[in-house]
């Protein structure tokens, strides 16, 4: 069995002409191939979606609450104290 290299994944795609001679033309003009201005620009388009998706932007304000918060939390209330005691009781039934 033949091993793999990273490098060796291939994706294809179905695109107008139009298209195409556009994206060559900005991979001519940054001095790259076709290929690598299209994976560049992949990756660079995929990681704002994963930026936007994943990472919370809090103003100062927002996260000088969430710090307070963390530093100094409220009393449980009775919903919560249930919960623990829920939570108790299921773990100690296992022992």
């Amino acid at each position: 069995m033949a091993s793999t290299t990273p490098n060796d994944t291939r994706v294809t795609a179905r695109l107008p002409a139009s298209v195409k001679d556009t994206l060559q033309k900005a991979a001519d003009l940054t001095g790259a191939t076709l290929n690598q201005f299209m994976v560049q620009a992949q990756v660079k388009e995929a990681q704002k979606v994963i930026n936007t998706e994943q990472v919370i932007h809090l103003s100062p304000q927002d996260a000088d609450r969430i710090f307070s918060l963390i530093e100094n939390p409220p009393a449980p209330n009775k919903h919560l104290q249930e919960a623990i005691q829920r939570h108790q009781a299921f773990f100690s039934e296992k022992d």
